[in-house]
């Protein structure tokens, strides 16, 4: 579900639930380990150790893939100037070549964002000829909040593409959390994604166990595309995207340790250390908000008299003195922000709490832009107390109709 603020989008579910994308090559090495088929290879952080492992793989028909968390790689480029970020090959030669023009250079794609991604890994791999190529996906339907298997017989391409041009060749199995993937459920699925009948036994076993990785990783997505029947009706997993719920990593160290910081936004990965859900905007009016819905609602309000919102901020309802300090230096990192609303309703968090980190961070950080403050709430007296004896430019208000309009005056 996405909400949309004029030319501003926002993806409030996000922020309530994170969810951890890994490397493709780390998705193979647990489909590995579920006994799933995927072709061989390895991954690779220097062209050498690429060389080595197409080596290994003693074959004619070989891809390297550049590790990006980002869709479209294939029709990317990179900084180097190389394009593509997917490449067939045929000598371990090559592979090393290609690698040096990928490794530690930045892949730009149609979803990447202007700077692209950085590549600290390639993926190796014997190139293997599909016969016939599907689309499989395990997510959670949000209306029956219930895991749902995704198939097409249409694989091997763009899917939002197949749905919008043949919404029936894209095929929904809702699972029941009692009995999971039954051996009819999972003949059934395999029946819907074109293979041969001696490919779909294969691919009944397959089902069973990427729905065994949902579970037991406790994941958020598990997309195949293409699932591919090759040659002697094998069937194999040949591009794997795996998300997995941030809240239940306590329970998997092993997911935890996959992730890749370098291929999200420093500042977001510094919020999550505090407990803040941070997302930058295109504006200029930084907003310290508590609660994903009067975020949303601040930024409303700041676009209806005119502003444009700078970030989107949640500091949830633990904020601390030194939270709120953290919140504003996050804010502060752009230098197109021009001010910063703060607008908290003190219901599990205290507002003297946000109050002693306002004050904090203007002294810390000699703040020269201005803050308009609303408040209301647990400790409202107390916060309006210390706000107005610190002596500092803060603007309060208790309503927060005036309080956007001031924010928006100041900063125009």
């Amino acid at each position: 579900m996405y909400r949309l603020f004029n030319r501003t989008v926002i993806r409030p579910f996000a922020q309530q639930r994170r969810c951890l994308s890994i490397h493709e090559y780390r998705s193979a090495d647990l489909l590995r380990a579920y006994d799933v088929p995927v072709p061989r290879g390895g991954a690779a952080d220097s062209p050498e150790e690429a060389y080595k492992i197409a080596q290994n793989l003693h074959s004619d028909g070989l891809v390297i893939k550049a590790q990006a968390l980002t869709g479209g790689r294939g029709k990317g480029h990179f900084d180097s100037g190389l394009q593509g970020g997917v490449k067939l090959v045929s000598t371990p030669e090559e592979v090393r070549d290609l690698a040096g023009q990928m490794l530690q250079h930045n892949l730009i794609t149609k979803q990447s964002g202007a700077a692209g991604k950085l590549v600290s890994a390639v993926y190796v791999v014997e190139r293997k000829d599909a016969v016939h190529e599907a689309y499989l996906a395990i997510l959670v339907d949000r209306v029956s909040q219930k895991p749902a298997i995704v198939v097409s017989s249409q694989g091997g391409m763009d899917i939002e593409g197949v749905a919008a041009k043949d919404p029936s060749a894209i095929k929904t199995f809702p699972i029941d959390l009692k009995t999971g993937v039954t051996d009819s459920l999972a003949a059934e699925i395999a029946s819907n994604l074109g293979f041969s009948l001696e490919a779909q036994v294969n691919a009944q076993d397959s089902i069973k166990k990427l729905y065994q990785i949902f579970m037991e990783k406790d994941a958020t997505q598990i997309e195949i595309n293409p699932l591919s029947e090759v040659s002697g009706n094998e069937v194999l997993c040949m591009d794997a995207k795996f998300g997995f719920d941030d809240s239940a990593l306590f329970r998997h160290s092993d997911v935890e340790s996959w992730r890749d910081p370098t291929q999200e936004d420093a500042d977001e990965v510094e919020a999550g250390k505090w407990g803040l859900n941070f997302i930058k905007l295109d504006g200029n009016i930084g907003c310290l908000v508590n609660g994903a819905g009067l975020a949303m609602a601040t930024m409303d309000i700041i676009k209806l008299y005119g502003g444009e919102p700078a970030n989107f901020l949640d500091c949830g309802g633990g904020a601390t003195p030194e939270s709120i300090e953290k919140a504003f230096r996050l804010i502060l990192t752009e230098d197109k922000v021009k001010g910063i609303f703060v607008n908290i309703f003190g219901g599990i968090v205290r507002c003297d709490y946000v109050a002693q980190g306002l004050i904090a961070a203007t002294k810390s950080l000699d703040l020269s832009i201005p803050v308009v403050v609303r408040l209301n709430g647990t400790n409202l007296s107390q916060a309006e107390k210390l706000i107005e004896e610190s002596g500092l430019k803060l603007y309060s208000f208790k309503d927060l109709d005036p309080a956007a309009e001031k924010i928006v005056e100041l900063t125009k």
